[in-house]
C-alpha cells in the first residue's frame, strides 16, 4: 500500500526558506510522477511543483524561480525548496504521485495523497 507522509511545514518569515519533504513507502512502480499542492483557507487546491519519473519539472508561475523540486531516488524522498517566501495565511502543502503514467502534475483524483503540512509565512 502506498504512503505518502509529509514533512518540514512550520512558521517561516517572509524572505525565508522551507524544505518540505515527503517519504513515500510502498511502491515499485518505474513510471509515475510526483507533486506538490498548497491550499489555502477557502481556495482550491493548485499545483506549486511537479516532477517526472526522468526527472522532468513543472513549475506553477508563483513558484517559478524561487522554488525548487527534488528527489531522492535512494531513499524515496520528495522534496520542495522554498526560498523568498512572501507573506500569506497559513496554507496546507501536500504531496501527491501518480503511477503507470508520466504526466507534469498527479491528477486532482489521484488515490495517493499524503495527510498535507501547513505553512505559515508571517510577515
Amino acid at each position: 500500500q502506498v504512503q505518502l507522509v509529509e514533512s518540514g511545514g512550520g512558521s517561516v518569515q517572509a524572505g525565508g526558506s522551507l524544505r518540505l519533504s515527503c517519504a513515500a513507502y510502498g511502491y515499485t512502480y518505474t513510471t509515475y510522477c510526483m507533486g506538490w499542492f498548497r491550499q489555502a483557507p477557502g481556495k482550491e487546491r493548485e499545483g506549486v511543483a511537479g516532477i517526472d519519473c526522468d526527472g522532468s519539472t513543472t513549475y506553477a508561475a508563483s513558484g517559478k524561480g524561487r522554488f525548487t523540486i527534488s528527489q531522492n531516488h535512494a531513499k524515496n524522498i520528495l522534496s520542495l525548496q522554498m526560498n523568498s517566501l512572501e507573506p500569506e495565511v497559513p496554507a496546507m502543502y501536500y504531496c501527491a504521485a501518480d503511477f503507470d503514467l508520466r504526466c507534469a502534475f498527479p491528477r486532482d483524483d489521484s488515490n495517493y495523497w499524503g495527510q498535507g503540512t501547513q505553512v505559515p509565512v508571517s510577515s
